[in-house]
């Protein structure tokens, strides 16, 4: 049987980043982030971090519909917008092992590599406004769905911060530090 055939009825494992999940005054405990998951049919259901990471079983192929479902729910439950964005173990990996900026850079004392997930690729002139940011403290490199943002600085000195971000894109956008990216999938490396 091949690799292909073997995975065609085991469920695909996805990681969820749920944007604005326990912070601006919106406080919602892992426990009940998982009963809303397990709640929605989705299997082997855990947390990371409590920043809005899940992690999840499902049969489901299309992730964007299940960014419309999860969010769904989610409004639904929590009384509120939670935007969601999903990528597999691989996508995860791919991310954390991409160098964008040169690793003197990041080492810098104040410096900090972020990452930003977003819906779709942006087209050309929106990458383009986007990378106009850049400046002395602050660079950014786009590939695919994701928005790498170097801050050589401390983040709450820079004139990028999610909602400029999210009005040059037009749709939301959800920024995790490369750390919390690099955990993340380094719990799935195989997959």
């Amino acid at each position: 049987m091949s690799e292909t055939a073997s995975r065609a009825g085991r469920p695909t494992r996805y990681i969820a980043l749920l944007r604005a999940i326990n912070v601006g005054g919106r406080t919602v405990k892992m426990e009940k982030l998982r009963e809303l998951f397990d709640w929605m049919g989705f299997r082997s259901v855990e947390t990371f971090i409590a920043s809005g990471n899940v992690i999840f079983e499902s049969p489901a192929r299309d992730g964007a519909s299940l960014e419309k479902r999860i969010e769904g729910a989610l409004q639904t439950s929590l009384g509120y917008e939670v935007a969601t964005f999903i990528r597999t173990p691989a996508e995860m990996a791919a991310v954390a092992t991409h160098q964008p900026f040169p690793a003197a850079e990041i080492a810098l004392p104040d410096a900090a590599l972020y990452v930003a997930f977003l819906r779709v690729a942006p087209t050309d002139e929106v990458a383009g406004k986007l990378l106009a940011l850049r400046g002395d403290l602050d660079d950014l490199h786009v590939l695919g769905r994701e928005l790498y943002w170097l801050a050589r600085h401390k983040m709450n000195e820079s004139k990028i911060n999610n909602t400029v971000l999210e009005r040059i894109l037009g749709s939301p956008a959800t920024v995790r530090n490369i750390t919390t990216v690099r955990k993340l999938a380094a719990k799935y490396p195989s997959e």
